[in-house]
């Protein structure tokens, strides 16, 4: 019997807990829904992620108004993919900072993600005529960039640490309070959705940055926050190992000649007993194999995902 469709079929709000990490450093978990976060500055606040439509958006805004009223100065984009950017408009922030390759990649491709992820994840479109178009940045940086707090907030840097998740994915960094939203590079106790990545540069120097950091609480795109140090270098080691049983499943068949199902079926086999319970394993395995098949034949930048491509890569492999 052919599996619902990516995450069509899972239509049950997941619980939301509203954690503060540090004096003025918020963040907003749903057990494997995407997390998003924010930053007080002594003014003004840095919202971390946009999810996916303006409703959903409001109701997180509303949660963190029960803890502070000041203004939203900056919306923070880790990346380009819908359900963290397209509820931008609820926060009112006249500054929007993403990495300059997630601009490029929305004027590239963002139509297309819009309506493939609102095919695939549509519990999360909350209200989707509330989207008023694509969310465009106001500001990009190419490597770095400083966001001062004020006061003895200290600041907020946003780094660019290589190509992963996406080609342009950012991490935003709290130095003085050793916390870091690591958007999709890293999840904690959650699968990887690796359909338009780099897999040898996420596994290799991208985790390799985000490691140097030396977090001591980190935020994952999804799943639970980790907290202390061994449990963010475990949150850093899944996100590796899971790319690495990936790679080496795939590798093997597309080195020795074999099909794209063969390849779907034995990274199934080796990641399903660790990972198949977590969320979105299911949905995003096909997308994932798909995209590293691509880069093992010589695909070094990501086919645009469609609904219709989606349709067919996912009734190739799963059903």
């Amino acid at each position: 019997m052919a599996k619902p469709f990516a995450s069509s079929a899972d239509t049950v709000d997941r619980p939301q807990t509203l954690e503060v990490l540090a004096d003025g450093v918020y963040a907003l978990t749903a057990g494997g829904d995407p997390n998003v976060g924010a930053v007080e500055g002594e003014d003004f606040l840095v919202c971390i992620e946009a999810l996916a439509t303006p409703v959903a958006a409001a109701a997180w805004l509303a949660r963190l108004r029960e803890h502070t009223t000041k203004p939203v100065r900056y919306l923070v984009l880790s990346h380009y993919h819908a359900v963290r950017t397209l509820g931008a408009s609820a926060f009112g922030a006249p500054v929007v900072v993403a990495h300059e390759r997630t601009h490029d990649l929305i004027a590239e491709r963002g139509e297309q993600d819009w309506r493939s992820e609102l095919a695939r994840m549509p519990r999360l479109f909350v209200e989707p005529a509330s989207i008023p178009g694509l969310t465009w940045p106001t500001v990009t940086f190419s490597d770095r960039l400083t966001i001062p707090l004020g006061g003895e907030r200290g600041e907020l840097v946003l780094g660019y640490a290589g190509r992963g998740h996406t080609a342009g994915d950012l991490v935003a960094w709290l130095p003085a309070q050793r916390v870091l939203f690591a958007g999709d590079l890293v999840e904690s106790q959650a699968a990887l959705y690796t359909g338009d990545a780099f897999h040898a540069d996420w596994a290799g120097p991208t985790l390799d940055a985000v490691a140097a950091l030396g977090a001591e609480t980190l935020v994952g795109g999804r799943g639970a926050v980790a907290r202390g140090t061994v449990a963010v270098a475990e949150a850093i080691a899944q996100t590796r190992h899971f790319l690495a049983v990936l790679r080496a499943e795939v590798g093997a068949v597309h080195q020795r000649g074999g099909a794209l199902a063969e390849a779907f079926a034995a990274a199934h086999a080796a990641l399903a007993p660790q990972y198949g319970s977590w969320p979105i394993f299911e949905h995003c395995l096909p997308f994932n194999v798909s995209r590293l098949w691509d880069e093992l034949s010589g695909v070094d930048w990501p086919r645009i995902w469609t609904p219709e491509r989606d349709r067919e890569v996912w009734d190739q492999l799963q059903s």
